[in-house]
Formats: structure tokens, C-alpha cells, sequence
């Protein structure tokens, strides 16, 4: 078992989506290490960038799919929500987040855009590059709660002379800023709850970086929050006790981190390589993974209530 420094009842929760029971005591949860994840939707072509809308439903991008994927909490059932056609400007989506005006943007990496899509799944392009030059690969994408947009572009997976960056996309704007740079694969990234923190996912040194958010959004002084050897930091969010549950690509699994960067536990995946997570419901109790080495998403009630996002659903 691992364990999470916690301040809770002495109780014990059956997992609504397997059958692992997870013993809570006053201070110590523990977490299977083996949980009975169910898998709810297959055959995915890579799946990334999981979203919940507030309401009953997770969107889920299919990278190499060409599709946006809508799956019901109730049924587990997914379906094809956005598909592009001969005449659209986009194929290949990653990281999803709703705004602040009820639209769903999406990293487009083959064409290096960001996008955003309508109730209808509709898409139109909302940056296409930065300065006349396009973007490398965009990643993943958040917003704070005053609706500034920040995403990765990750750039090309090295060490050396690494060319990532965070963008900045203030609200209201149809131009992006440059929030960060020289970062090694720049991928997932979430705020702290009190929104003063972004932390990045710097995949190729296998490290999650932490920025400083001044009241103008601009981000300084940069610092190792946690090294994750032995994989890659990917997809991250938070639980409302701001712990930060980070997707661990290669290692098969997902580390959870207090505010101070100590590592209180890990989970283990269905395969070696999770991508993403998010937690919805309608507690926020549920976990949702999506992992690239069955191609599934998977999900998995536990005693933990995510932290609810700043924009959801259309």
C-alpha cells in the first residue's frame, strides 16, 4: 500500500466503479496497489487531454484518431462527438479545457493550432502560431479563473537547448504571449488553487516545474517541484486539498504530491503508459485516466474530491 497524509474519520469506501476497498484511518489513506480500474471506452487511437463539463459528460481527444470523443458518466457509454472533414481546419486535438465562454478549446498539434469548438462540435481556429511563426506542437491547455488561457507548445523531446514553451492567451485576446520558454517537452500543467502557482510538466527532464503567477498573469521565478525518474510527467490536476495528481508516462502509474512537493502516494495504471487524468462526477469523486498502451480510458471511484475547474461545459 502507499500512503497520503491526511487528517480524516477512521472509515472504509468500497470503490463504486471496481471492488478495491480503500481503508481510511485518522491520518493515513491508503491506496490500493492494485485497483480494479474500469475500463469504459476502447480503441481510442491515443487518448489524452480527459475534460469534464460540469454536468454528466467527459470529452476525450483521440490524437491519432482525427476525433474529439464525448463519454456519459451515467453509462460509460462514448461516442464520436466531433469528427473533421475534407473541409475542416483541424485533425489531430490533445489537451482540452472549456473557457470562459462556454467553448471547448483544443491543441491541435498537426497544424500547431489552438482551436475551439461550439455546443455542436463546430471548430474554429483561434491561434495559428506566434510572431508569423507557427506553433511547434501545441500540448495541453488550462485557464485561470479571471479566464486567461495558458498552453504548452512542447517543442521537440530533448535536454539540450530545449525550445518548450507556456503561452498566454489574456481574455478577451486573439493574440498570445509568450509566459515561459526553454522548457525540456513542455506537456501537462495546472494551477494551485489559489491560482498563484502554474506548474508545468517537463517531460524530457522528467520534472515538474513551478512558476510564480503575478496578479498580472505574467509567470517568474522557476523551480524544480518534483522529479519524476524512471518516466515522464504528463497530464496533471488537482484534488480540493491541493494535492497535485500527476500521470506518470512509462511508469505506469499516477504520483500524487502534497503542496510541498513531497510524494505522498502513487496509483497503479492499467498499462505502462497513462497520459492524462481528470476528476468528475458529480462529487468529483471519479477518477478518469486515459492511457496510450491500451489505447482505453478508464475510471475509478475514490475518497478524494477533485478540485473544481474554473470554466466547465457549454
Amino acid at each position: 500500500m502507499s500512503r497520503v497524509i491526511l487528517s480524516i474519520v477512521g472509515v472504509i469506501f468500497l470503490n463504486a466503479c471496481g471492488t478495491v476497498p480503500i481503508n481510511l484511518t485518522e491520518e493515513i489513506m491508503q491506496l490500493p496497489d492494485q485497483p480494479q480500474w474500469e475500463k469504459i471506452a476502447e480503441k481510442l487511437d491515443f487518448p489524452e487531454g480527459p475534460v469534464w463539463d460540469g454536468s454528466h459528460t467527459l470529452f476525450v481527444s483521440s490524437c491519432y484518431g482525427h476525433r474529439v470523443n464525448q463519454i456519459s458518466h451515467m453509462s460509460g457509454k462514448a461516442k464520436i462527438w466531433s469528427q473533421p472533414d475534407s473541409m475542416s481546419q483541424w485533425s489531430h486535438t490533445n489537451g482540452l479545457a472549456f473557457g470562459p465562454d462556454k467553448r471547448l478549446y483544443a491543441c491541435e498539434f498537426e497544424h500547431g493550432r489552438i482551436i475551439r469548438f461550439d455546443a455542436n462540435g463546430e471548430a474554429e481556429i483561434v491561434l495559428d502560431g506566434f510572431n508569423g511563426t507557427r506553433f511547434i506542437r501545441p500540448n495541453d491547455i488550462t485557464f485561470d479563473k479571471w479566464g486567461n488561457g495558458y498552453f504548452t507548445d512542447s517543442g521537440h523531446y530533448r535536454r539540450e537547448n530545449p525550445d518548450g514553451r507556456v503561452y498566454r492567451l489574456a481574455a478577451g485576446s486573439d493574440r498570445a504571449t509568450i509566459a515561459a520558454d526553454h522548457l525540456a517537452f513542455a506537456n501537462g500543467l495546472a494551477f494551485s488553487l489559489n491560482g498563484a502557482t502554474l506548474y508545468v510538466a517537463e517531460s524530457a527532464r522528467q520534472v515538474i516545474t513551478q512558476f510564480t503567477v503575478s496578479q498580472i498573469g505574467e509567470l517568474s521565478d522557476p523551480e524544480t517541484f518534483a522529479v519524476m525518474e524512471g518516466g515522464d510527467p504528463d497530464g496533471m490536476a488537482f484534488d480540493d486539498r491541493g494535492n497535485l495528481w500527476v500521470a506518470h508516462f512509462g511508469a505506469g502509474k499516477i504520483l500524487i504530491f502534497g503542496a510541498d512537493g513531497t510524494r505522498l502516494g502513487e496509483i497503479v495504471t492499467p498499462g505502462k503508459k497513462p497520459s492524462n487524468l481528470a476528476f468528475g462526477g458529480a462529487d468529483l469523486k471519479c477518477l478518469y485516466l486515459t492511457e496510450d498502451e491500451t489505447n482505453a480510458v478508464y475510471r475509478l471511484n475514490l475518497p478524494f474530491t477533485g478540485a473544481a475547474l474554473p470554466f466547465v461545459g457549454f
